[in-house]
C-alpha cells in the first residue's frame, strides 16, 4: 500500500544487501536503522528470512532488504536461502555487496560477485568490519574486488556497524540514488517482519550464542502463542524450539534445564524491549528429524 505524497519531492527505493555469511549484513541494518530489527551471531545461516528494514528522513524512504548469505549449500534449508538471497536482486535500485575487511578475498566472494552481474542497477561496495584491519588491508581489499569484478563499483564505503563510522556515508551514498516514489511503508515502521517472525528470531540468535558448533543450523523456532493482556501490561510467548536429534534436545534443555532457562532469560530482554511490555516466555524443545532437508517443512518454519 502507498501513501499520498504532499507537492515537494520525495525520494523512495530499495538496496539490497548481498554477500557471503557473516560478512555484516544484518548489523549494517540494525545500525542504518538505529534499533535491532536483524538477528546476529559468528554462526552461517544466522540470517534465514529475506526481509526489509526502513529508514525514514525528511523527503525520502530508504527500505533494505536483508538476505541470507549466499554459500555453497548442503542441503534443502541452504538451497532455499540461496534462492531466496538471489530473488531479492530482482526490482531494487541499488545493490550493496558487502565484504568482510578482516577476511582474505577468496572464491566465496568471487562466486557471489559472479551471480551480481548483468544487473541494470548501482553497486556498491562495502567493505564491513574495518575496525578489525588497518588502512593497508582496506586498500588491498578494495584492490582485489575490483580486479575481480573488472569495473568500478558506483561507489566503495568502508564502515564498521559496531563503531558507527562510515554508516552516514552509507546512507548519504544510497539515499541520493533513490529515484523520486511514494512512501511504501507507514512513517515510523522499522521492519516488514511479522511480529511473531521477528520473536521466533530472536530466541532463535540466543540458541545460537549459548550453544555449540553442532546445534545452531539444526534449530528451527515457531511461536504458538502470541497475546496482550492488557490489565497486566504482560505479552504471553509460548515458543517450541525444534531439533533434529534427541542428543542436541538435550544439549538445550542443559542440566536441570538450566540451558533453556538461560536462553529464556537472554531472550525475555531483547523482547521486552522489542514490545515495550513486560514478558511471559515459555520455551520448550521438540524434535523433528530431518527438517532441513525437507521442503515442506522448511516453508513451515518460514525460510525460503
Amino acid at each position: 500500500m502507498t501513501l499520498e505524497q504532499p507537492n515537494s519531492v520525495f525520494f523512495s527505493g530499495f538496496v539490497t544487501l548481498i554477500g557471503r555469511p557473516n560478512t555484516g549484513k544484518s548489523s549494517l541494518i540494525n545500525a542504518v536503522v538505529g534499533s535491532k530489527v536483524a538477528i546476529t551471531s559468528d554462526v552461517t545461516q544466522t540470517t534465514r528470512h529475506r526481509f526489509r528494514a526502513i529508514l525514514d528522513g525528511p523527503d525520502y524512504q530508504l527500505v533494505m532488504v536483508d538476505t541470507p548469505g549466499l554459500h555453497k549449500p548442503q542441503d534443502a534449508l541452504g538451497e532455499e536461502l540461496n534462492t531466496s538471497a538471489i530473488k531479492a536482486l530482482e526490482s531494487v535500485d541499488a545493490v550493496a555487496f558487502l565484504l568482510d575487511a578482516s577476511q582474505p578475498f577468496g572464491s566465496g566472494d568471487r562466486w557471489v560477485l559472479a551471480q551480481l552481474k548483468g544487473l541494470k542497477v548501482p553497486l556498491l561496495l562495502v567493505l564491513s568490519k574495518i575496525d578489525l584491519v588497518d588502512e593497508a588491508t582496506i586498500q588491498s581489499q578494495i584492490a582485489a574486488v575490483e580486479a575481480a569484478v573488472g569495473q568500478q563499483f558506483t561507489a566503495v564505503l568502508p564502515l564498521s556497524s559496531l563503531t558507527g563510522q562510515g554508516v552516514q556515508a552509507f546512507i548519504d551514498t544510497v539515499v541520493g540514488l533513490l529515484p523520486e516514489g511514494p512512501r511504501w511503508f507507514p512513517e515510523g515502521t522499522a521492519t516488514d517482519q511479522d511480529i511473531s517472525v521477528l520473536v521466533a528470531e530472536f530466541i532463535r540468535e540466543k540458541v545460537l550464542y549459548l550453544t555449540s558448533e553442532e546445534v545452531p543450523h539444526a534449530v528451527g523456532v515457531l511461536v504458538e502463542e502470541l497475546s496482550y493482556e492488557k490489565k497486566r501490561d504482560l505479552t504471553r510467548i509460548e515458543a517450541v524450539i525444534y531439533v533434529e536429534r534427541e542428543s542436541q534436545k538435550g544439549i538445550l534443555i542443559g542440566k536441570g534445564a538450566e540451558r533453556i532457562k538461560s536462553i529464556g532469560s537472554l531472550a525475555r530482554v531483547d523482547l521486552e524491549r522489542l514490545l515495550g511490555t513486560r514478558v511471559f516466555l515459555n520455551l520448550r524443545v521438540k524434535l523433528r528429524k530431518g527438517w532441513r532437508r525437507d521442503a515442506n517443512q522448511i516453508r513451515r518454519f518460514g525460510y525460503g
